[in-house]
């Protein structure tokens, strides 16, 4: 029988700490919006994000979609309410918002509602295998940066309300399990 080596006994793989510290990290973010931007509990939803704040003129953009389209948030000014949503394939609370974007496009696709799903920094394929294999139906677009800069998105999830005109009306920070209050002021500026 071998003696045991003094190194030898159970060793975490350098991917499981980076996992366990990004986790710590995600938590923390958490609790830093919800409890002091927000003086506790809420849906994430905040008045002020970075560069952008509730009330004011969203920030124009133009990017490349999936098909390799330029779109610009101002083509929707004046005909559609636009979700923006700021994303990563690698997020888990951006996947699991996902699949609550999924349900607000089916439930207000006839109207007038446009999601626009701003990819953070990946490359178009992995982008594209991932919605493909999800069978989102909202746009996705690909941001090399510059759009999160100019909205100041520091952390993802985030998602930004905008009116026909062009205002902000909502920011939320963060995954939100109950996305009732989004869909509510969606159905009242769709309905203005």
């Amino acid at each position: 029988m071998t003696p045991a080596s003094p190194t030898s006994g159970i060793r975490y793989p350098i991917a499981v700490v980076a996992l366990v510290a990004f986790v710590a990290a995600t938590l923390w973010i958490n609790y830093q919006v919800k409890v002091n931007v927000q003086g506790g509990g809420g849906h994430g939803t905040v008045y002020q994000m970075g560069n952008v704040k509730v009330g004011e003129a969203a920030p124009d953009f133009s990017t490349m979609d999936l098909s390799n389209r330029l779109v610009s948030l101002s083509s929707y000014r004046g005909q559609k309410v636009v979700l923006l949503d700021f994303w990563a394939t690698w997020c888990m609370p951006c996947q699991m918002e996902m699949e609550n974007l999924q349900t607000l496009q089916e439930k207000f696709k006839p109207a007038d509602f446009e999601i626009l799903s701003l990819n953070q920094q990946e490359e178009a394929d992995v982008v594209r295998q991932f919605v493909a294999r999800r069978q989102y139906g909202f746009h996705v677009l690909l941001d090399s940066g510059k759009v999160s800069a100019r909205y100041g998105v520091r952390a993802i999830p985030d998602l930004v309300l905008v009116d026909r005109t062009g205002i902000i009306r909502q920011i939320q920070v963060g995954y939100s399990k109950d996305d009732s209050q989004l869909e509510r002021e969606i159905k009242s500026l769709i309905s203005k």
